[in-house]
């Protein structure tokens, strides 16, 4: 048999194996230049949605700033109405006659005399003739 014909059929066999092979390697490139234009898609979408996410933000901060600025007055002015009226009031209101420390000592000192009162009313005229000697 002669080698000529022998590798003819050889590298006829081998051809679809090849051509195949091509196929194949375009399709990924295909498939990759279609991967990459969703990529490229995706990260515009992505830039657009942080810049609308960074507007959004920063009307939120806004809005948040002249809502506490407003609370803010509203507090001030109920902090100056309540010193008027808290003025006012200590102004009307009568000195006591005695602080507290003069309170209790006065209470402690009305209990002591109560105390030695009605000891004395209890013992009554029972005294022996020894607690005039000692």
């Amino acid at each position: 048999m002669r080698s000529g014909p022998l590798s003819w059929v050889f590298t006829l066999l081998l051809l679809p194996l090849y051509l195949q092979a091509e196929e194949s390697s375009l399709q990924p490139l295909a498939a990759s230049t279609e991967a990459q234009a969703q990529i490229d898609a995706l990260q515009r979408r992505l830039a657009a949605s942080e810049q609308q996410r960074q507007v959004l933000d920063a009307e939120l901060q806004n809005n948040n700033g002249e809502r506490e600025n407003a609370q803010l007055q509203r507090l001030r002015q109920e902090n100056q109405r309540l010193k008027l009226q808290l003025k006012k009031n200590q102004a009307t209101a009568p000195a006591r006659l005695l602080n507290d420390q003069q309170t209790w000592f006065a209470v402690g000192a009305g209990a002591g005399l109560l105390g030695v009162c009605i000891g004395a009313m209890l013992r009554g005229r029972r005294r022996s003739r020894r607690e005039w000697i000692n």
